[in-house]
């Protein structure tokens, strides 16, 4: 009688057990990818002076690169490897006087390039260069936007293989398409292929570059 009082009452604690003591261990949750610094704060390693003729100094100050006038480009080069697909990278820029774009971000697609625009045309336009010819002033991710003089942005761009993303601080500025579109760049910034950052007639600092790998979709 005894043994089947055990019996009955090991029973009804193992019914009324928490569900969480029953469920399977989880499987720890993927860590997203590292990001990879390509400016060591200190100095130009890893990029060189885009010479568009006519660039302004470059160099570094404060641990960010500093980009003086230029008639009408100033702007670096990436000169390690660097992925054509699948990645983000980041950076953080400034526009320390001036009135035109101070974040020209020339980028790899595959086998072409595209650029991402801060700031361009006066001041104030934000957009991809260029989607079927058109070029950030004319496409469907044209937008106009108030920028301060001597105040940091946070500037992120993800290329995969159906889109271009990119977002300025923590809004998204940019959701293109590019299954089926051309997509190119403008001769002005050939020079910045594969990767490169360029400004025009506006001084600007660049801070904080990375990047990092993502996984194919």
């Amino acid at each position: 009688m005894k043994s089947s009082s055990l019996l009955i009452l090991s029973i009804l604690q193992f019914a009324y057990l928490s569900p969480q003591v029953l469920a399977a261990p989880q499987e720890p949750a993927a860590q997203p990818p590292a990001w990879q610094s390509l400016f060591d704060g200190k100095t130009l390693a890893g990029w060189k002076t885009t010479v568009f003729g006519g660039q302004g100094e470059v160099y570094v100050e404060q641990n960010a690169i500093q980009l003086d006038f230029g008639s009408s480009m100033s702007g670096i080069t990436y000169q390690g490897e660097f992925p054509k697909m699948d990645y983000e990278i980041s950076l953080e820029a400034m526009r320390v006087d001036g009135v035109d774009f101070f974040c020209g971000l020339t980028f790899p697609v595959d086998r072409t390039h595209c650029s991402f625009i801060v700031g361009g045309w006066a001041g104030a336009v934000v957009g991809l260069s260029s989607i079927d010819g058109k070029d950030a002033s004319e496409n469907e991710t044209t937008r106009y936007m108030k920028f301060e003089s001597k105040r940091w942005y946070r500037i992120r761009v993800r290329v995969t293989k159906t889109k271009i993303e990119a977002w300025i601080d923590d809004q998204q500025v940019a959701d293109q398409n590019i299954e089926g579109r051309r997509i190119s760049t403008r001769t002005e910034v050939n020079l910045s292929k594969p990767l490169g950052i360029a400004t025009w007639e506006t001084r600007a600092a660049l801070r904080k570059i990375q990047m990092r790998k993502l996984k194919k979709g």
